[in-house]
């Protein structure tokens, strides 16, 4: 990771981070404080992603807690926002639900931590003296919903939810009313249109609105980044609903068959845990990012079926594999990130690409204790709310 003599030079931060436990969260503390910066983390230690006994078990947790200020709550709790916001010149906010499928039928604790405690986190600054001069959200690539293309008879487009009765019928792709010719996948660039397609990316959108709403009327500086696949070491090997390099290593290393979706042409674009983190602390330190929104991404669209043969390649292994044509109602086909923003303003573009940084995914996977699958329940738990065909 980045830790260049522009950073050291320049002031020292106090830093708090929502979620800061997890995945990103805890990889950015890491960061952080090796570039001079203090850290707090505000972390509800969630069991869908550090399992149980989190406190004596988790990597992510244990892998920060003796070099941070730790607390234990939630973003919902009034209390526990007060408690950690105090002191603090900037907050990056990373705590939220994040399963799309999952959000599909747990709408209201999606709506009660990702809105509400974005909410909340806002009101307690509009309504109190605090330090911070700055606010950092994680958005998501899911605000977008659908990517977006080009029709050669009508430009740009970007095309709505697919149809059920097209999906039955083996038909994936994505059309356009009036386009005869198949259209053409391109980059997504910040000013595309924002039309989310699960309860997820509808609570990412309005995080991210809220955030760039409110926080200049109140004198603090807003920066959202509308993070693509983060995938790496350290990821969660037991949460079925997010990451499907997780869930494809954890079937492959308990020998299980490979279900891949539709016909494993979908693709989306994976981006390294290093390289968010590097994007992410450019975003804290640098005041040209101040009031902008920025894509973060690799910029390359990678098909599921390409992902699962790397997969068995630097596993060396193989398993049944199987491309169904199941789908899951709120998916995507395609979406991948123009990048010339972030690398205009800020500098950044992503140095690790896919297979790389997979090979030392896989590499780390091969050292950790195989996770017992739970992709099997989750399957049929989203069967049973009939989002999955």
């Amino acid at each position: 990771m980045d830790n260049s003599s522009e950073t050291n030079n320049m002031n020292k931060l106090n830093v708090l981070i929502s979620g800061g436990a997890g995945f990103i969260g805890s990889n950015l503390a890491l960061q952080l404080l090796q570039r001079g910066h203090k850290v707090t983390v505000l972390d509800n230690l969630s069991e869908q992603i550090h399992g149980v006994n989190p406190e004596s078990s988790s990597p992510l947790f244990l892998s920060i807690k003796n070099n941070v200020t730790f607390i234990k709550g939630t973003v919902t709790a009034a209390d526990d926002w007060n408690k950690a916001i105090a002191g603090n010149d900037v907050i990056v906010h990373l705590a939220a639900e994040t399963g799309t499928g999952q959000s599909m039928y747990q709408i209201k604790k999606y709506s009660d931590v990702n809105i509400g405690g974005t909410a909340l986190m806002l009101d307690i600054l509009a309504n109190t003296k605090t330090a911070v001069k700055k606010v950092v959200v994680a958005s998501s690539r899911a605000i977008y919903g659908e990517g977006k293309y080009l029709s050669e008879e009508l430009g740009p487009v970007y095309p709505g939810h697919r149809l059920a009765k097209d999906m039955d019928a083996g038909n994936f792709e994505v059309t356009w009313p009036g386009a005869a010719k198949p259209l053409q996948l391109v980059a997504t660039d910040e000013e595309s249109k924002i039309h989310p397609s699960s309860v997820y990316g509808i609570t990412k959108q309005n995080q991210e609105q809220m955030v760039m709403t409110v926080c200049p009327s109140i004198g603090i500086a807003p920066v959202a980044f509308r993070y693509q696949n983060v995938y790496g070491p350290g990821q969660s090997l037991s949460n079925p609903y997010t990451g499907i390099l997780s869930i494809f290593s954890t079937l492959i290393k308990n020998n299980k068959p490979i279900n891949i979706f539709e016909d494993g042409k979908e693709s989306r674009d994976f981006v390294y845990i290093d390289d968010v983190v590097r994007a992410t602390c450019l975003g804290i330190e640098k005041e040209e990012a101040n009031g902008q929104v920025f894509n973060v991404g690799s910029g390359k669209a990678i098909p599921v079926s390409e992902v699962v043969a790397l997969l068995l390649k630097y596993y060396a292994t193989e398993v049944p594999v199987q491309v169904s044509g199941n789908y899951r109602l709120g998916d995507i086909r395609h979406n991948y990130a123009d990048t010339d923003k972030i690398k205009r303003l800020l500098g950044f573009t992503a140095d690790v690409d896919f297979t790389s940084g997979l090979k030392r995914f896989t590499e780390w996977v091969n050292e950790q204790e195989v996770q017992q699958s739970r992709y099997e329940d989750s399957i049929t738990e989203m069967r049973s709310k009939g989002l999955l065909k």
